[in-house]
Protein backbone atom coordinates (compact mmCIF):
# COMPACT_ATOMS: atom_id res chain seq x y z
CA UNK A 1 0.00 0.00 0.00
CA UNK A 2 0.98 3.87 -0.93
CA UNK A 3 0.80 5.11 2.67
CA UNK A 4 4.47 6.97 3.25
CA UNK A 5 5.96 9.30 0.89
CA UNK A 6 9.43 11.22 1.36
CA UNK A 7 9.18 14.66 0.26
CA UNK A 8 13.43 15.86 0.73
CA UNK A 9 13.64 19.38 0.58
CA UNK A 10 16.22 22.10 0.34
CA UNK A 11 16.45 25.77 -0.45
CA UNK A 12 16.81 25.10 -4.60
CA UNK A 13 13.33 26.26 -5.39
CA UNK A 14 11.89 23.01 -6.26
CA UNK A 15 9.94 22.94 -3.28
CA UNK A 16 6.56 23.77 -4.94
CA UNK A 17 6.86 20.61 -7.61
CA UNK A 18 7.77 18.05 -5.41
CA UNK A 19 5.27 19.03 -3.10
CA UNK A 20 2.35 19.59 -5.24
CA UNK A 21 3.17 15.54 -7.22
CA UNK A 22 3.33 13.98 -3.95
CA UNK A 23 0.14 16.06 -2.63
CA UNK A 24 -1.87 14.05 -5.77
CA UNK A 25 -0.58 10.71 -4.90
CA UNK A 26 -1.22 11.38 -1.28
CA UNK A 27 -4.67 12.48 -1.97
CA UNK A 28 -5.41 9.30 -4.41
CA UNK A 29 -4.01 6.72 -1.62
CA UNK A 30 -4.64 8.71 1.39
CA UNK A 31 -1.61 8.83 2.02
CA UNK A 32 0.87 10.60 4.42
CA UNK A 33 3.74 13.05 3.26
CA UNK A 34 6.78 13.76 5.18
CA UNK A 35 8.75 16.52 4.12
CA UNK A 36 11.92 16.89 5.59
CA UNK A 37 14.25 19.37 5.38
CA UNK A 38 17.69 18.69 4.75
CA UNK A 39 19.58 20.71 6.58
CA UNK A 40 23.68 22.19 5.86
CA UNK A 41 25.37 21.73 9.24
CA UNK A 42 27.25 25.11 9.72
CA UNK A 43 30.78 23.86 9.99
CA UNK A 44 30.13 22.94 6.11
CA UNK A 45 29.67 26.48 5.53
CA UNK A 46 33.02 27.62 6.86
CA UNK A 47 35.19 28.44 4.02
CA UNK A 48 37.23 25.54 2.89
CA UNK A 49 41.37 25.80 2.70
CA UNK A 50 41.09 29.37 4.58
CA UNK A 51 42.88 29.06 8.11
CA UNK A 52 40.70 30.59 11.28
CA UNK A 53 41.97 31.69 14.45
CA UNK A 54 39.72 30.24 17.29
CA UNK A 55 37.59 33.50 17.54
CA UNK A 56 36.92 33.85 14.33
CA UNK A 57 35.45 30.41 13.78
CA UNK A 58 33.30 31.10 16.54
CA UNK A 59 31.86 34.08 15.28
CA UNK A 60 31.32 32.44 11.39
CA UNK A 61 30.02 29.24 13.24
CA UNK A 62 27.20 31.56 15.22
CA UNK A 63 26.36 32.85 12.50
CA UNK A 64 25.89 30.19 9.96
CA UNK A 65 23.52 28.76 12.95
CA UNK A 66 21.64 32.14 12.97
CA UNK A 67 21.49 32.04 9.24
CA UNK A 68 20.24 28.25 9.25
CA UNK A 69 17.61 28.85 11.75
CA UNK A 70 15.96 32.38 10.05
CA UNK A 71 16.33 29.45 6.57
CA UNK A 72 14.62 27.21 8.43
CA UNK A 73 11.81 29.30 10.02
CA UNK A 74 11.34 30.50 6.26
CA UNK A 75 11.01 27.55 4.72
CA UNK A 76 8.66 25.88 7.39
CA UNK A 77 6.32 28.72 6.56
CA UNK A 78 6.23 28.09 3.12
CA UNK A 79 5.88 24.51 3.57
CA UNK A 80 2.71 25.15 5.91
CA UNK A 81 1.12 27.45 3.11
CA UNK A 82 2.02 24.67 0.06
CA UNK A 83 0.72 22.04 2.07
CA UNK A 84 -2.55 24.13 2.68
CA UNK A 85 -3.03 25.54 -0.64
CA UNK A 86 -2.43 21.48 -1.99
CA UNK A 87 -5.23 19.74 0.45
CA UNK A 88 -2.94 18.05 2.84
CA UNK A 89 -4.16 17.90 6.52
CA UNK A 90 -2.03 18.34 9.37
CA UNK A 91 -0.97 14.84 10.93
CA UNK A 92 -2.87 13.70 13.27
CA UNK A 93 -5.83 14.85 11.62
CA UNK A 94 -9.59 12.75 10.75
CA UNK A 95 -8.31 9.58 9.27
CA UNK A 96 -8.94 8.45 5.58
CA UNK A 97 -7.49 11.83 4.48
CA UNK A 98 -4.04 12.96 3.14
CA UNK A 99 -1.81 14.46 5.51
CA UNK A 100 1.78 16.08 6.31
CA UNK A 101 4.63 16.72 8.43
CA UNK A 102 7.37 18.34 8.26
CA UNK A 103 10.81 17.48 10.39
CA UNK A 104 14.45 18.64 10.41
CA UNK A 105 17.70 16.68 9.57
CA UNK A 106 20.86 17.80 9.33
CA UNK A 107 23.30 16.62 6.96
CA UNK A 108 23.62 16.62 2.91
CA UNK A 109 20.20 15.70 1.15
CA UNK A 110 21.46 12.20 -0.03
CA UNK A 111 22.45 10.76 3.49
CA UNK A 112 19.00 12.00 4.67
CA UNK A 113 17.60 10.35 1.83
CA UNK A 114 19.58 7.24 2.41
CA UNK A 115 18.08 7.38 6.19
CA UNK A 116 14.70 8.01 5.48
CA UNK A 117 14.06 6.49 2.63
CA UNK A 118 13.95 3.11 3.70
CA UNK A 119 11.29 3.20 5.45
CA UNK A 120 9.20 5.20 2.82
CA UNK A 121 6.99 3.79 0.19
CA UNK A 122 7.88 6.09 -2.52
CA UNK A 123 10.73 9.10 -2.38
CA UNK A 124 9.29 11.88 -4.76
CA UNK A 125 12.76 14.42 -5.68
CA UNK A 126 12.86 17.10 -8.58
CA UNK A 127 14.74 16.44 -11.77
CA UNK A 128 18.49 16.25 -11.43
CA UNK A 129 20.39 19.39 -12.97
CA UNK A 130 23.01 17.46 -13.97
CA UNK A 131 24.58 21.19 -15.74
CA UNK A 132 24.17 22.68 -12.19
CA UNK A 133 25.70 19.12 -10.44
CA UNK A 134 21.98 19.75 -8.14
CA UNK A 135 20.28 15.95 -8.00
CA UNK A 136 22.16 13.74 -9.20
CA UNK A 137 23.58 12.00 -6.01
CA UNK A 138 20.05 12.08 -4.32
CA UNK A 139 18.74 10.35 -7.08
CA UNK A 140 21.50 7.15 -7.06
CA UNK A 141 21.36 7.48 -3.03
CA UNK A 142 17.35 6.51 -3.10
CA UNK A 143 17.64 4.13 -5.69
CA UNK A 144 20.75 2.55 -4.33
CA UNK A 145 20.95 3.55 -0.84
CA UNK A 146 17.18 3.67 0.25
CA UNK A 147 16.36 1.16 -1.75
CA UNK A 148 12.68 2.41 -2.88
CA UNK A 149 11.41 3.56 -5.49
CA UNK A 150 11.67 7.35 -7.05
CA UNK A 151 9.26 9.68 -8.73
CA UNK A 152 11.05 12.29 -10.39
CA UNK A 153 9.31 15.96 -10.93
CA UNK A 154 10.84 17.43 -13.75
CA UNK A 155 10.80 21.53 -13.98
CA UNK A 156 7.76 23.50 -12.63
CA UNK A 157 5.26 21.52 -13.37
CA UNK A 158 2.34 21.61 -11.59
CA UNK A 159 0.27 18.44 -11.77
CA UNK A 160 -3.88 18.46 -11.62
CA UNK A 161 -5.81 15.32 -10.54
CA UNK A 162 -5.12 13.37 -13.84
CA UNK A 163 -1.70 13.27 -12.67
CA UNK A 164 -1.06 9.57 -12.53
CA UNK A 165 -4.67 8.68 -14.23
CA UNK A 166 -3.08 7.24 -17.50
CA UNK A 167 0.03 5.65 -16.31
CA UNK A 168 2.66 4.45 -19.12
CA UNK A 169 4.94 1.20 -18.18
CA UNK A 170 8.27 0.70 -20.00
CA UNK A 171 9.22 -2.72 -20.76
CA UNK A 172 11.75 -4.58 -21.26
CA UNK A 173 11.59 -7.80 -19.76
CA UNK A 174 14.57 -6.94 -17.38
CA UNK A 175 14.64 -6.71 -13.59
CA UNK A 176 14.94 -3.13 -12.73
CA UNK A 177 11.54 -3.17 -15.05
CA UNK A 178 10.68 -6.27 -13.14
CA UNK A 179 10.50 -4.11 -9.75
CA UNK A 180 9.59 -0.35 -11.03
CA UNK A 181 6.22 -2.69 -12.17
CA UNK A 182 6.06 -4.46 -8.73
CA UNK A 183 7.02 -1.10 -6.94
CA UNK A 184 4.01 0.59 -8.61
CA UNK A 185 1.14 -1.55 -8.09
CA UNK A 186 -0.94 0.61 -5.96
CA UNK A 187 -0.22 3.37 -8.60
CA UNK A 188 -1.31 1.26 -11.68
CA UNK A 189 -4.15 0.00 -10.10
CA UNK A 190 -5.39 3.55 -9.28
CA UNK A 191 -4.87 4.47 -12.65
CA UNK A 192 -7.98 4.83 -15.36
CA UNK A 193 -6.05 3.78 -17.96
CA UNK A 194 -2.51 1.54 -18.40
CA UNK A 195 -0.33 1.69 -21.22
CA UNK A 196 2.71 -1.21 -21.63
CA UNK A 197 4.74 0.12 -24.25
CA UNK A 198 7.54 -2.22 -26.05
CA UNK A 199 10.57 -1.80 -28.33
CA UNK A 200 13.61 -3.34 -29.10
CA UNK A 201 15.08 -6.36 -28.06
CA UNK A 202 13.76 -8.02 -24.54
CA UNK A 203 16.25 -8.88 -22.12
CA UNK A 204 17.21 -12.05 -21.62
CA UNK A 205 14.74 -14.54 -19.90
CA UNK A 206 12.33 -11.59 -19.44
CA UNK A 207 8.28 -12.07 -19.93
CA UNK A 208 7.03 -10.51 -22.67
CA UNK A 209 4.48 -7.64 -22.72
CA UNK A 210 1.91 -10.15 -23.44
CA UNK A 211 2.75 -11.93 -20.08
CA UNK A 212 3.00 -8.45 -18.23
CA UNK A 213 -0.36 -7.75 -19.51
CA UNK A 214 -1.58 -11.14 -17.85
CA UNK A 215 0.21 -10.25 -14.66
CA UNK A 216 -2.16 -7.15 -14.73
CA UNK A 217 -5.26 -8.42 -15.18
CA UNK A 218 -4.70 -11.23 -12.06
CA UNK A 219 -4.80 -8.09 -10.02
CA UNK A 220 -7.69 -6.78 -11.66
CA UNK A 221 -5.70 -3.88 -13.89
CA UNK A 222 -6.49 -3.80 -17.45
CA UNK A 223 -3.43 -2.90 -19.51
CA UNK A 224 -2.92 -2.39 -23.28
CA UNK A 225 -0.04 -3.12 -25.28
CA UNK A 226 1.76 0.06 -27.42
CA UNK A 227 5.00 -0.67 -29.54
CA UNK A 228 7.79 1.47 -30.53
CA UNK A 229 10.71 1.78 -32.25
CA UNK A 230 13.36 0.77 -30.34
CA UNK A 231 16.27 1.94 -32.16
CA UNK A 232 16.20 4.90 -29.86
CA UNK A 233 14.57 3.44 -27.16
CA UNK A 234 15.09 6.37 -24.68
CA UNK A 235 13.63 9.08 -26.98
CA UNK A 236 10.87 6.70 -28.42
CA UNK A 237 9.55 6.04 -25.18
CA UNK A 238 9.13 9.29 -24.18
CA UNK A 239 7.30 10.48 -27.48
CA UNK A 240 5.25 7.68 -27.10
CA UNK A 241 4.10 8.60 -23.80
CA UNK A 242 3.66 12.31 -25.08
CA UNK A 243 1.47 10.85 -28.36
CA UNK A 244 -0.66 8.79 -26.10
CA UNK A 245 -1.58 11.32 -23.54
CA UNK A 246 0.17 9.34 -20.72
CA UNK A 247 0.56 11.76 -17.25
CA UNK A 248 3.19 9.31 -15.75
CA UNK A 249 5.63 7.17 -16.91
CA UNK A 250 6.79 3.59 -15.07
CA UNK A 251 10.42 2.44 -15.75
CA UNK A 252 13.23 0.49 -14.64
CA UNK A 253 16.31 2.19 -13.92
CA UNK A 254 19.85 1.97 -14.49
CA UNK A 255 20.38 -1.44 -15.48
CA UNK A 256 23.87 -0.59 -15.66
CA UNK A 257 25.75 0.88 -12.93
CA UNK A 258 25.08 4.75 -12.25
CA UNK A 259 28.49 5.49 -12.95
CA UNK A 260 28.61 3.90 -16.17
CA UNK A 261 25.37 5.72 -17.28
CA UNK A 262 25.91 8.86 -15.97
CA UNK A 263 29.32 8.69 -18.71
CA UNK A 264 28.23 6.83 -21.09
CA UNK A 265 24.46 7.97 -21.60
CA UNK A 266 22.33 4.76 -21.09
CA UNK A 267 18.89 5.03 -21.35
CA UNK A 268 18.16 5.36 -18.33
CA UNK A 269 20.23 8.69 -18.23
CA UNK A 270 18.99 9.84 -21.47
CA UNK A 271 15.34 9.72 -20.11
CA UNK A 272 16.41 11.51 -16.70
CA UNK A 273 18.00 14.16 -18.98
CA UNK A 274 15.68 14.91 -21.42
CA UNK A 275 11.99 13.80 -19.79
CA UNK A 276 9.36 16.64 -19.47
CA UNK A 277 6.87 14.19 -17.91
CA UNK A 278 6.79 12.60 -14.14
CA UNK A 279 8.88 9.34 -14.22
CA UNK A 280 8.62 6.44 -11.33
CA UNK A 281 11.68 4.74 -11.49
CA UNK A 282 13.10 1.80 -9.58
CA UNK A 283 16.20 -0.08 -9.57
Amino acid sequence: MLKSILVPVRGDGMVATVLAHAAELAKQHDAQVNVVHCRVQPKDLLPQGVPLNDFARKVMLEQAVELANRQEDHLRGILHRLARDFGLGEAGDTAGMATCTFTEEPGRMADVVRHAGRLSDLIVLPKPQRENNLGPTSLKSALYGAGRPVLICPGQLQPDATFAQHVAVGWNGSLPAARAVASSLDIVHAAKRVSILTGGKLQPHGPTAEELAIYYALRGISAEIVPFDGKDPATALLATCDSIGASLLVTGAYSHSHETEMLFGGNTQRIVDMTEMPVLMAH
